[in-house]
């Protein structure tokens, strides 16, 4: 893999990984206000990982890999709590998590087959902004998105917009395997 494994940005993904137990724990025993503070600073270093590797160019193959694969781990862990909790539809999480896995298994398959690490689309990142502001929404207690359906409008409209990226993505990966241009 090309650039540094160790560098400032893949420190901040694995950083947004291990901040996935410590939120659940917080959250799950009340410590709201701490498990808030512990969502937004996983949630910036989800947009600072990239900025870092553009403002430092030390975008590696590692990083591509690891800042989707952190994004992956965070929906997932999080999605299924609140499952578990009983504040997710059981088809929004198996919607979401079979998504995130099929993604990761075609991203490993073109990387393997084809030797192509391939970037996030920004559909997809728009998606994953969708769900943080659910997730927002859920944790946060703040009368706004007690009053009104946020959490609703941001379920749905993440949903449509992991669905728009999924399609997306499906078709990146038929065209990578059919040796086809495949920048969207």
């Amino acid at each position: 893999m090309e650039g540094r494994i160790f560098n400032l940005p893949n420190s901040l993904s694995f950083l947004r990984i291990i901040l996935i137990p410590w939120f659940l724990y917080y959250f799950h025993t009340g410590h709201i206000k701490t498990a808030i503070v512990i969502m937004v600073v996983a949630l910036l270093t989800d947009w600072f990982d990239g900025q870092a590797a553009r403002w430092t160019n030390d975008v590696s193959e590692m990083g591509k890999i690891l800042d989707p694969l952190a994004d992956k781990l965070c929906l997932a862990s999080v999605a299924i709590y609140f499952l578990w909790i009983g504040q997710l539809p059981l088809w929004f999480v198996l919607f979401a998590v079979l998504r995130d896995a099929l993604i990761f298994i075609g991203a490993a398959y073109v990387r393997i087959h084809h030797s192509v690490v391939t970037t996030s689309l920004w559909p997809g990142k728009w998606a994953v902004g969708f769900v943080s502001m659910m997730f927002i929404a859920m944790v946060w207690p703040h009368p706004v998105f007690q009053r009104y359906p946020v959490k609703e409008f941001f379920l749905y409209l993440s949903s449509i917009m992991l669905l728009y990226s999924f399609s997306l993505y499906c078709v990146r990966f038929y065209k990578i395997h059919k040796g086809l241009n495949y920048s969207l």
